[in-house]
């Protein structure tokens, strides 16, 4: 069996021979490569990127945003959870569940949520998130809790409890005599 001629072509290739000339391809409108080339901005300073106070506070702006993501799901479980009804069903037993569900997982991956973000100058800051992101995944779960209530699933009421009861010791009895 004989080699196709395009792969001889290309084993036979220089890395040179690849390369084409920068000059072929004319710039597009409105590019300036002294902007590129230079490392100075307009004032004179050097382009060298974010200081690290700044590269912490965005750490800390990443951190919040990652912390307040679940108060803009918790109108909508709110809602979704009323109108789902009150009576067992399969999805509003699913949807109950998944209020329960996912708010513990998420407190459990608190830690590695929030790792890349942590430093020793941002510590304190993204312990605040921390707790904020707790929070708000304890109010998702107090939606769980509401809606079992509504369903009427948590032993709310004595009689709920009455395997726990112990039989009431009569110590009198009446006799009626006619």
């Amino acid at each position: 069996m004989a080699t196709p001629v395009w792969l001889t072509s290309y084993t036979e290739l220089s890395s040179n021979a690849v390369k084409k000339p920068s000059a072929s391809y004319p710039d597009p409108p409105a590019f300036n490569k002294e902007i590129i080339l230079n490392t100075k901005t307009k004032h004179g300073k050097e382009i060298l990127g974010p200081t690290p106070e700044e590269r912490d506070t965005l750490k800390v702006k990443k951190a919040w945003e990652i912390a307040l993501a679940p108060s803009k799901s918790l109108p909508m479980n709110a809602i979704m959870s009323y109108f789902s009804g009150s009576s067992l069903q399969i999805f509003s037993l699913t949807m109950t569940f998944m209020l329960f569900s996912n708010p513990v997982k998420a407190i459990a991956n608190v830690g590695p949520t929030f790792a890349r973000y942590e430093s020793d100058s941002t510590f304190s800051r993204i312990l605040q998130t921390k707790l904020v992101f707790i929070a708000l995944q304890l109010a998702t779960m107090a939606v769980g809790v509401w809606k079992m209530g509504s369903m009427g699933v948590l032993p709310t009421k004595r009689s709920d409890w009455l395997a726990w009861e112990s039989e009431t010791l009569v110590l009198e009895k009446g006799v009626f005599v006619s």
